[in-house]
């Protein structure tokens, strides 16, 4: 997470939407840096706990922008992600499974330690469909989360690809897709929403 006090804005890192090469491009202008461990603050907390403290301390209260991918997608992801050779032999590895295998591990009562990636929906709202970040753009809408940035922080945003995980083979049979978008329906509802917003949402925050 990137807090910019003078901008009045905070970028939450969504996991697995390309924030690292957000973070690696606008952090030389950041008053306050989240990393490692705490990088992915959810939306959630930011809102009930870091934003009153910034506007108790510094007087300010930054909007929050995060980033949302397809869910199919972001999944997609974290299999490819985890299945680098550094993660081989380890239970994080999906080395030697299918993508269809994973997803159903994902969306599993159980899911084994290579499959507990969480939600973006938990992630960006409070648990009830909220949305806790003022402003979510789609993965997909790149251009205008860019402009964006450059909007409010007054400064070119060029992105350089970071952390590319390997190719993988990420096809899904129909079942499985129908069984996922079914276990994360709120997930591709939330998601349907951006892209109906033109890929940026906003959304009023109390």
């Amino acid at each position: 997470m990137l807090i910019f006090l003078r901008h009045r804005l905070a970028f939450l890192a969504t996991p697995k939407t390309g924030t690292t090469a957000v973070e690696m491009a606008l952090r030389p202008r950041a008053e306050i840096i989240f990393g490692k461990n705490r990088k992915h603050v959810t939306a959630l907390r930011f809102s009930r706990k870091i934003a009153p403290f910034l506007e108790d301390t510094f007087g300010v209260r930054p909007d929050a922008v995060a980033i949302m991918r397809d869910p199919t997608d972001q999944i997609a992801s974290w299999f490819r992600y985890r299945g680098a050779d550094r993660l081989t032999g380890t239970d994080l590895s999906t080395r030697g499974i299918s993508f269809d295998t994973y997803v159903r591990e994902v969306i599993s009562d159980a899911p084994p330690p290579r499959a507990q990636i969480g939600s973006q929906f938990n992630f960006l709202t409070d648990g009830d469909g909220r949305v806790m970040a003022k402003h979510v753009f789609a993965y997909e809408n790149q251009s205008g989360f860019r402009q964006f940035m450059a909007d409010r922080l007054k400064t070119d945003v060029t992105l350089k690809p970071k952390n590319v995980s390997p190719g993988a083979d990420t096809g899904l049979s129909a079942e499985t897709l129908a069984l996922l978008r079914a276990a994360r329906a709120p997930e591709f509802a939330l998601y349907d929403r951006i892209i109906a917003a033109q890929g940026h949402l906003i959304t009023p925050q109390g």
